[in-house]
């Protein structure tokens, strides 16, 4: 909603800003004022209502409710909030990193069965136990 209402204030403000720039000149501008003029004289007088000078009217109310609705809007959605309302959260603790092992067991868990390791095959060599390979030997 908020998006839509900006788009139509852009779009309005172009639309008044062109319908300001096809007016024709009123004459005069700061230096008809000087010299006494009388109130009709600075304010232009009495003139005919023309369609350009209708729109302008009605673009320009429009862009000023506009305007005034969206500065409501934008100052709602960001109000602050007293430090002492604001609930404290503890940070969550890090979880610990797991590390690949067989089984998918976590280094240093209490329960987590050792690894299984079978041994080698050797050719001929003596295994680290002395044992050999042979039997009875």
């Amino acid at each position: 909603m908020y998006f839509l209402l900006l788009t139509i204030l852009v779009v309005d403000g172009l639309f008044l800003g062109v319908v300001i720039l096809l007016q024709s000149g009123k004459g005069g501008g700061l230096a008809a004022m000087g010299g006494g003029a009388a109130a009709t004289d600075i304010l232009g007088g009495r003139q005919a209502t023309t369609v350009l000078t209708r729109a302008t009217w009605t673009a320009g109310t429009i862009f000023m409710v506009l305007a005034f609705v969206l500065s409501i809007m934008s100052s709602r959605t960001t109000q602050p909030q007293s430090i002492l309302q604001q609930e404290t959260v503890a940070p969550a603790a890090a979880p610990e990193p797991l590390l690949p092992q067989a089984g998918g067991a976590e280094v240093g868990a209490p329960d987590a069965p050792a690894p299984v390791t079978e041994p080698a095959e050797t050719d001929g060599a003596p295994s680290p136990e002395g044992a050999t390979d042979e039997p009875g030997g």
